[in-house]
């Protein structure tokens, strides 16, 4: 999955978009202008191969939102926990709402997939902060089932991230390699929301580049034990899985050449491997990698295309829509605080 470099498709974007190698595209802040254009960069993009290109983007909500003007402005999982707490019926029916609007209006530009929920476990150390919904692994799992549900209503795939937590590290992955020292059987509470959503029939999920010494000595992203042995073993997934991107700190930090570290990622399982930003990176590796492409791999991809759509008028007639922003709208004032008795 490679990124581009503009609003529209160059030449030399048209080229490699057509390698086989090449199964996606995820877009950032750069490649939007407006609705209008982002509707027909996404319909070029698919209109290159068949089976089409994924076009994917990372749109949680807060401050991971690619695409904003044109575009509700959605919160910070955190605060659909801090909802949550307040009334837990109305943080699940927000969370369940917020997976819709967010996929829908995505879906109504053509867009695939987003790279959400995260559902790290937020224990206070971590760079992830508000995007993680809440500290206790039993009400993250409830809430981005919600999510994931409601981005399944709206026609798209939910991708749970960055397996297996990226919530006890204080290291950010984008810089370096964080390393987590748990044992496996310490875990029980960041993998409790895979087990859920994976038992909702989870369709992707994303390994972050995480280092887990006591289960092994190789970085979740390129591990055979995590993705093999764990993920589709232990919590029999059955999905896609992505690996965050290899051009983050934390995966150029364990092997130093893009080339083996997909290679090391394919072979651990991965069925799909994001470079970003890099495009050097990108020639070297379609060039130089040699895979043979696994037909499972290739099915599970297939199943992430986004399906049916609203277009945009028809999406904010819609009063499903409506709804949702005047959910949008309470969910934007100062959350209300209410302290339990072991808080005060």
């Amino acid at each position: 999955m490679i990124d581009l470099e503009g609003t529209a498709v160059s030449a030399e974007e048209r080229e490699l978009l057509r390698h086989p190698l090449v199964g996606g595209v995820i877009l950032f802040t750069r490649n939007y202008l407006d609705p209008a254009q982002l509707t027909q960069l996404v319909a070029d993009i698919h209109a290159l191969r068949t089976p089409s290109l994924i076009v994917a983007v990372d749109h949680e909500g807060g401050r991971v939102q690619r695409f904003r003007q044109g575009f509700s402005e959605l919160p910070a999982a955190r605060r659909i926990g801090h909802e949550f707490d307040v009334d837990p019926r109305k943080g699940l029916d927000l969370a369940h709402t917020m997976g819709w609007l967010m996929a829908a209006e995505l879906r109504a530009h053509g867009v695939d997939l987003s790279f959400a929920p995260c559902v790290d476990i937020d224990h206070g150390v971590s760079f992830i902060t508000d995007r993680a919904f809440h500290s206790r692994p039993e009400v993250v799992a409830q809430l981005a089932s919600a999510y994931a549900h409601g981005m399944r209503e709206a026609g798209m795939a939910a991708t749970a991230k960055h397996f297996p937590g990226h919530g006890a590290v204080v290291a950010d992955s984008h810089l370096t390699l964080p390393v987590d020292r748990r044992e496996l059987i310490d875990l029980d509470g960041d993998l409790m929301p895979y087990r859920r959503l994976i038992a909702n029939g989870l369709p992707a999920v994303m390994v972050g580049h995480l280092l887990f010494p006591a289960v092994d000595d190789a970085p979740a992203s390129l591990s055979r034990q995590w993705i093999r042995d764990v993920l589709r073993g232990r919590l029999r997934f059955q999905g896609v899985v992505f690996a965050d991107d290899l051009s983050m700190g934390g995966a150029a930090e364990a092997y130093g050449d893009v080339v083996t570290r997909a290679a090391r990622a394919l072979s651990a399982g991965c069925d799909m491997l994001p470079v970003c930003n890099r495009r050097e990176a990108v020639a070297r590796l379609l060039d130089r990698l040699k895979v043979t492409p696994e037909p499972a791999s290739g099915l599970r991809l297939i199943r992430l295309h986004g399906r049916e759509h609203y277009t945009c008028e028809e999406l904010r007639s819609r009063p499903e829509w409506q709804r949702a922003r005047g959910l949008l709208e309470a969910c934007a004032a100062t959350p209300a605080l209410r302290l339990g008795a072991e808080e005060r």
